[in-house]
């Protein structure tokens, strides 16, 4: 029926295509059936007494079938016609409904936005490799029919991910729905305090746009929902403000889950309900009590653009990892108060809450008091508003549905804030004489009024927020007649609050509440207030929590904007953390993040165990932070790290880099012991191997992969001696972009060319980055002479050189290098008229004018050093987990940057090179000394670090090795690559040659002798 369906045919009748699709959608698991309400119709009538009908309509679903809306005048035709059966249903029904258009092989998805039909998705079912199941998932996106779905990952990721066609829809919707409203003062302040708040929190890396805030309403309007679905509620069934509100949590005396906030503002917009409930009941289509909580991690990846995630430095933790790492941390989850600084969807507050509970019940604590101690003993902050709305649903799963509607238990607050940990800004503002103050201005206001709230008041967290949000319910009432102030006894009675000063206090801040109230700008005050007053709470060093435990955010210097990176730098600086020259671009986030954590909300003595990238524990420019002094001039900081997990050697690879776990714990700074030293992370760690499989989600299974043993880590250059080989080798020229150099020759015309002269093309490259991938190939004449081999890393295997490219480069004579003004150039008419259209091109596409082409080509000196050309360099790639290395003996040979290389003054040097570069004892020793990211992957001059001595053809060891690298450079130069075979491919079989080699041992033994 697929293949009918798909398959254009200029004889097929409209009526055909019609009954075939109708159904391809009973035969679908769509969830329909013959006597279903959502049944396919065909020809329905619309009604009104137009005498129209619909093609095929399907609950809220009309489809418009053509033969073929291949054709563009069909297509401008067609959807005029849909607009009409949506705008009529969605009138008579009061229902939002959606248009599809289609000719069974092209299928487009439309909705109204401001009355005007609009298309959110286009499926191309044609497309190569397009399968029947395919196409159901688009149309269950469009349909919303699915139902008792399992929470898959993969079903969230397709169904509900940013690449899905419902929330193409659903965001469609929601922007129109912003865009008709946003001048509304409810809405208007909504949008200003989440700005306000994410500004303070990101600083110059927050994107302030309306389709940021959009997006972020979309997806904790989603989280919202899902919170009430997983506890069993029937959100089709449930009123939208409740939903969005959370009522039923409030009177279930649940708070701090679902909450009005930011977010809510759909609800006091015309159109606003009606969105909620199209989005509870496709996210009904899922069975939530099948969850499990890290789905929530999934739906924030799938939801959150990658770059946007980047850009914050997330990288979400595989439960057994966080399993694990709050195990170890948290030995007596009763007795230690924990929290997550960078909470983002909840990982490690799911497995504290766990094991706090679990050690709750193997005590024997009975179960209020249990839940009572909770609040107060497993915390989170994040400053990613649908994290954080995630996390407070992951903490309630924690709990779990048995024990929350116990009837032992009594009020449940769930502590997980918006806020910034790192607080980039180390603002002091929000603390005034003891108090903590709240600014209710917004936009341009000239005289605003304060909420002020003393720090006794802030003392007991659960009944602080309890407060605050009575009071903002009480001033929104809609029966309090507007100007007037209720009483606030039975409030006062009930929270305990008698003194004097206390209840003034919170009287003048319910005057303000109900003075914004009238002004409507209400509805969040309460939600504003507890989330900049929890994190400045538990920073006050009466507060401070027992454990820190998480993952920070992990975001290296060089993908920060500029006024981030400014901050970042004196902030580091402040700390003694800052490396700067060449590993200035490798500095990262997580350590500033971990040393303000700590400062900010460790008590003394208090211990923390923190993911992080693995260089931290054996790079150079990570030796500030683990000295463990960091030296804040007002809040000097000292730590005693206890250990480390090497996890570098674990696969799959979990993170875009390496990762490794830390442990330690802060120093007491009393008066008198500023002078106590720091204890430096060990060299001492465990370093775990292993293959963990994909379904080892707890830490119970994935542990039984995994090997644990002690290990010493090694710092580069530690010990070492350098070689005197490393200021003999350099990087390769720099010829980019290749669009202007690379070149294949092309075979003459039947008249020839003349002698020593060339026709020229552009070789085309997959891994050109724009503008240059959208220039047009270039095509000329050049002389010869211009035209030079140049090697890349693809060319280099071990002892030996396969192929090269050419590129045209205006050298003239043996290392003169021409512009475009030169004196010389006009003398070779056709390289001047090549050289000057790409000097145009480049003036016309580059992204700076700081050099010209002619400098670009010779960065720091990198071609003019090679040349005139040596008659014998050795060469090895400066990339990729193992060595390569070739001798090469075409001084008109240009080396590129992908490449290291040194002249040899003979052949012998260059043999004994070639087998201490190509053998597997010299990449595991320069390994350690390696950058990199999931992997050892650059080698650059790292391998120069190694005490290996220059050649000395009289010593005997030298000669063996260069002996032996003869022989194994004959060896290879015989064998035979089969066709189509990849340069990784014949590295690889040319590293499993040389290991059979019958002087492998020989040689093995020969370089550990020379290395150590």
């Amino acid at each position: 029926m697929f293949k009918r369906v798909i398959e254009r045919k200029a004889v097929r009748a409209e009526a055909t295509l019609q009954a075939d699709i109708r159904q391809f959608l009973l035969d679908a698991d769509l969830n329909l059936g013959e006597q279903d309400l959502l049944t396919p119709v065909l020809e329905a009538q619309v009604g009104g007494g137009t005498g129209h009908r619909i093609d095929i309509e399907m609950g809220a679903t009309v489809i418009e079938v053509k033969k073929d809306i291949s054709r563009p005048k069909i297509r401008k035709d067609a959807v005029p016609q849909l607009a009409k059966y949506v705008r009529a249903r969605t009138e008579q029904r009061e229902r939002r409904h959606v248009g599809i258009l289609t000719d069974g092989a092209d299928w487009r998805a439309y909705t109204l936005v401001n009355n005007e039909l609009n298309e959110v998705s286009h499926f191309d079912a044609r497309e190569r490799n397009v399968k029947a199941l395919d196409l159901v998932r688009w149309l269950e996106g469009v349909l919303a029919t699915s139902e008792g779905a399992a929470p898959t990952p993969d079903a969230i990721a397709t169904r509900l991910g940013a690449d899905s066609v419902a929330h193409s829809i659903d965001k469609t919707v929601l922007a129109a729905l912003y865009e008709e409203n946003k001048s509304l003062p409810t809405v208007q302040l909504k949008r200003d305090l989440w700005s306000r708040l994410l500004r303070s929190a990101l600083g110059a890396q927050f994107e302030d746009s309306d389709d940021l805030f959009i997006e972020h309403t979309l997806l904790v309007n989603t989280a919202s929902i899902i919170a009430h679905a997983v506890m069993g509620i029937d959100v089709k069934d449930t009123p939208p403000a409740s939903l969005v509100n959370g009522q039923l949590f409030t009177q279930a005396r649940i708070s701090g889950v679902v909450e009005s906030d930011f977010f809510g503002w759909p609800l006091e917009i015309e159109g606003g309900e009606g969105f909620v409930q199209d989005l509870s009941r496709r996210l009904a289509g899922f069975d939530w009590s099948r969850v499990e909580h890290d789905v929530l991690k999934v739906l924030y990846e799938s939801v959150i653009a990658a770059e946007t995630r980047k850009k914050q430095g997330e990288y979400y933790t595989p439960d057994w990892l966080a399993e694990a790492t709050v195990a170890e941390a948290v030995p007596d989850p009763l007795n230690l108060r924990i929290m997550d600084p960078s909470c983002g969807s909840g990982t490690f507050l799911f497995h504290g809450v766990r094991r706090y509970l679990a050690a709750a019940r193997d005590n024997g604590l009975p179960l209020r008091e249990a839940l009572d101690g909770l609040h107060d003993h497993v915390a989170g902050i994040d400053l990613h508003p649908v994290a954080v709305a995630l996390a407070r649903v992951t903490y309630l799963l924690a709990i779990g549905r048995e024990t929350l509607t116990s009837e032992e238990r009594g009020p449940i607050s769930v502590p997980v804030y918006l806020g910034d940990s790192l607080q980039w800004d180390q603002r002091t503002d929000l603390i005034d004489h003891g108090h903590l103050v709240i600014q209710t201005g917004t936009g341009n206001q000239l005289f605003t009024n304060e909420l002020r709230f003393s720090e006794a008041l802030l003392q007991d967290a659960s009944r602080f927020d309890s407060i605050v949000n009575e009071l903002a319910d009480k001033a929104a009432d809609p029966h309090r007649a507007e100007g007037k102030l209720p009483s606030l006894s039975a409030l006062f009675n009930r929270h305990g609050v008698s003194g004097v000063d206390d209840r003034e206090e919170l009287t003048d801040n319910f005057r303000v509440l109900c003075d914004l109230v009238d002004e409507g700008r209400n509805h969040i005050w309460s939600y504003y207030v507890r989330n900049l007053a929890r994190p400045m709470w538990l920073s006050r060093a009466e507060n401070r929590v027992d454990v820190l435990v998480g993952n920070p955010p992990w975001l290296s210097y060089r993908h920060m904007p500029s006024d981030m990176q400014t901050t970042f730098k004196e902030m580091m600086q402040a700390r003694g953390l800052w490396k700067g020259f060449e590993v200035a671009t490798h500095q990262d986030l997580s350590g500033l993040f971990i040393a303000r954590a700590v400062q900010q909300y460790l008590r003394d003595g208090g211990s923390f165990a923190f993911v992080v990238p693995n260089p931290v524990l054996d790079r150079p420019y990570w030796t500030g932070f683990r000295s463990g002094e960091w030296s804040d001039p007002d809040h000097p900081v000292k730590v005693n790290f206890t250990g480390s997990w090497d996890l570098r050697r674990l696969r799959p690879h979990f993170f875009p880099r390496a990762a490794a776990v830390i442990f330690g714990r802060r120093r007491s700074l009393a008066i008198g012991q500023q002078g106590n030293s720091a204890v430096a992370l060990p060299k001492q760690t465990e370093i775990w191997t292993g293959k963990i499989a994909k379904s080892a989600a707890r830490w119970e299974r994935a542990r039984g992969w995994i090997t644990r043993k002690a290990g010493e880590l090694r710092y580069p250059k530690d010990g070492l001696i350098s070689s005197p080989y490393r200021d003999r080798f350099g990087q390769g020229a720099t010829v980019v972009p290749k669009v202007l150099f690379f070149v294949q020759e092309q075979a003459a015309s039947p008249l020839g060319l003349g002698g020593g002269r060339v026709s020229v093309r552009s070789q085309r490259s997959a891994m050109e980055k724009k503008p240059w991938k959208e220039l047009s190939d270039r095509e000329g004449t050049v002389e010869k002479q211009f035209v030079r081999p140049i090697l890349l890393g693809e060319h280099v295997v071990p002892y030996r050189i396969i192929g090269a490219d050419k590129v045209v480069l205006p050298i003239e004579g043996t290392n003169t290098i021409m512009d475009g003004e030169h004196d010389h150039l006009d003398r070779y008419p056709d390289l001047a008229k090549w050289w000057r259209d790409a000097e145009r091109l480049w003036d016309d596409n580059r992204s700076s004018a700081r050099l010209s082409l002619a400098e670009q080509l010779n960065f720091r000196k990198k071609l003019t050093e090679q040349l005139p050309g040596a008659p014998l360099r050795v060469v090895y790639g400066a990339s990729g987990m193992h060595m390569s290395a070739a001798l090469v003996d075409d001084p008109n040979a240009v080396i590129e940057h992908a490449l290291y290389w040194a002249t040899v003054a003979t052949r012998q040097e260059g043999m004994y090179l070639l087998a201490l570069l190509n053998t597997p004892r010299l990449t595991e020793a320069v390994r350690p000394l390696m950058s990199y990211g999931k992997d050892e992957r650059h080698i650059d001059k790292a391998v120069w670090e190694l005490p290996i001595p220059d050649f000395d053809p009289v010593d005997v060891k030298h000669a063996r090795i260069a002996e032996i690298g003869e022989l194994e450079a004959r060896r290879i130069a015989e064998l035979k690559f089969e066709g189509g075979k990849s340069y990784i491919q014949i590295r690889r079989a040319l590293r499993d040659f040389l290991l059979s080699s019958t002087d492998a041992e020989e040689l093995d033994q020969l370089v550990t002798e020379l290395i150590g």
